[in-house]
């Protein structure tokens, strides 16, 4: 590098210029092929409907000393989510049961957010009936008609404008749920004149936007920079502490031999 140098003193100069100049050219690249997306982010809103449970049926069977609560409700099955029955005011050991002719998904962990290692898609059970043994005064019981997550909050999609983008999202989030009618039973031991305190309520979904997927640019294309500058600085730095650690150790050699040039000049 040395005799390099010497035949062009304008080489180190022309090395950083070259260095920048990539960096740059290689920096902005990084950011333009971050920014230039054709993926879309789409966002539902959530429409919860609380039905009125007021007209119930008693049955209380003498044989079996046993009092059963039915209801019956229909639902809005327009991109229909969720279905979540609360039950409050219950004896220990009562059976809830839930069903619906088309089926749907439920897990008891489903809703907890202390469960771990959960997911619906592969632990949630598919049934037209789903049931409960009470083990205190109240349960809960929380039903999806599809564990896909894309048709809940938020999803993506590609698409090569944003017209096509909302009319896939928009079919995404359009299920047309087959059954509206939802049964709920409850059997207690005993003759219970009392109902339970009975919640249902369900979930529909509604597209509310449709963006194009983007960055914060500046933040992008510093660290793209500081990417391109931490590969360069790889190459450049060593090279660079070489020569210089070589130009020190040559003038620290000058240095003694013209002090040795001095001595026998004197003697």
């Amino acid at each position: 590098m040395r005799k390099a140098l010497a035949q062009n003193p304008n080489l180190l100069r022309t090395l950083i210029g070259l260095g920048l100049t990539l960096i740059f050219l290689l920096g902005y690249a990084v950011y333009g092929a971050t920014v230039s997306t054709e993926y879309y982010i789409y966002s539902s809103d959530s429409e919860e409907t609380n039905h009125d449970m007021d007209s119930s049926q008693r049955y209380y069977n003498e044989n079996s000393d046993s009092t059963t609560w039915t209801w019956s409700v229909d639902v809005n099955t327009t991109n229909l989510s969720w279905v979540n029955l609360s039950v409050s005011s219950l004896t220990e050991g009562t059976l809830v049961y839930i069903s619906n002719a088309a089926g749907y998904y439920s897990h008891p962990s489903l809703g907890d957010p202390d469960a771990t290692d959960f997911s619906c898609s592969d632990n949630c059970n598919f049934a037209t009936e789903h049931r409960i043994n009470s083990t205190s005064d109240s349960i809960e019981i929380i039903g999806l008609t599809d564990p896909d997550p894309s048709l809940r909050g938020k999803g993506t999609v590609y698409a090569d404008s944003k017209e096509e983008a909302i009319e896939k999202a928009r079919k995404i989030i359009k299920t047309n749920f087959s059954e509206s009618s939802f049964s709920i039973t409850i059997v207690e031991q005993g003759d219970k004149t009392v109902e339970p305190n009975v919640v249902f309520t369900s979930v529909s979904e509604q597209l509310s936007s449709v963006k194009m997927f983007e960055v914060d640019a500046a933040t992008e294309f510093m660290w793209a920079l500081a990417a391109v500058i931490g590969c360069f600085s790889m190459v450049l730095v060593p090279s660079f502490t070489i020569y210089f650690a070589a130009r020190a150790k040559e003038k620290k050699l000058e240095l003694k031999l013209e002090q040795a040039k001095i001595d026998l000049e004197s003697e």
